[in-house]
């Protein structure tokens, strides 16, 4: 491999170990406060983001970085637990919208503030603000060469891609 390629490997591999670390970090620090876990949070975060707190459950698993069935399984229990319900769409029976509730509001709003500290704590912190400006721009122009779609097996399949 040449030096190009062992560089593009190397951000890769540091991108990926990195992240790992941070957000079992922000997790355990979750766990510990006695908030929702990471995992919720981020369905939470996505439909706060949702016209009306909502998204279709496939918009819905694009976006967050699980398996489509683990966001399933994540919603299901979710909804279990209250903070979000699922509503089959009125004018097409097929889609099925995932909602939060009035407590899935109140838990992301309690949770917001420690998983902020956490990004701080675990992330930002070891960043200068250019070394943050750069990374944001370089992952925002990976992100957008695949079209803003995180590329699932589920996803490539739906688009007649082969995963």
């Amino acid at each position: 491999m040449g030096t190009y390629e062992d560089n593009g490997l190397q951000a890769w591999r540091a991108m990926l170990l990195a992240s790992n670390a941070a957000l079992r970090a922000i997790d355990a620090d979750l766990t510990r406060s006695g908030t929702i876990p990471l995992t919720w949070y981020d369905v939470l975060l996505e439909l706060n983001a949702g016209p009306d707190r909502r998204l279709r459950m496939n918009d819905l698993a694009d976006r967050v970085v699980l398996s489509r069935t683990r966001v399933s399984r994540l919603v299901d229990e979710m909804v279990m637990a209250g903070l979000v319900t699922k509503v089959r769409d009125e004018t097409d029976r097929r889609v099925v919208w995932a909602a939060m509730t009035d407590e899935g509001v109140r838990a992301f709003r309690t949770t917001a503030p420690q998983y902020l500290r956490g990004i701080e704590q675990h992330f930002s912190q070891y960043l200068t603000d250019e070394e943050k400006n750069v990374m944001a721009a370089a992952l925002q122009r990976v992100r957008e060469a695949h079209g803003n779609v995180i590329a699932t097996p589920d996803s490539l399949r739906r688009n007649g891609r082969k995963s």
